[in-house]
């Protein structure tokens, strides 16, 4: 994939990302974005970060005390795990939400 087809999709990624927390409250999830950066600050205080990683055109995600590295599956069409455990970016993120007593469906498309 070439850069600009990667900016393109890490934008869109991240619009829809952003797009998920739109009825969130704040006071559950407080959500900041700059730049190639996402940061979720849970009630808790913990965070949960998403950014992108453009020399290996991969999203990559910190949450707890786990971290993944998302690369694009051009046939499933959705960001996978490189790591081969079959974690999807936006159920992934759904589900540390979940974690934290939020409902977020997160929309591949």
């Amino acid at each position: 994939m070439d850069e600009k087809a990667y900016l393109d999709l890490a934008h869109e990624t991240f619009g829809r990302i952003l797009d998920a927390f739109d009825d969130v409250d704040a006071e559950d999830a407080d959500v900041d974005s700059s730049g190639d950066v996402i940061t979720i600050t849970w009630r808790d205080r913990s965070k949960c970060i998403v950014n992108t990683q453009r020399p290996t055109r991969q999203v990559w995600l910190a949450g707890g005390d786990r971290a993944w590295h998302f690369a694009w599956d051009a046939a499933q069409r959705r960001w996978m795990d490189d790591k081969g455990t079959g974690a999807e970016l936006f159920a992934t993120i759904s589900s540390i939400a979940k974690q934290n007593g939020i409902e977020l469906e997160v929309r591949a498309s």
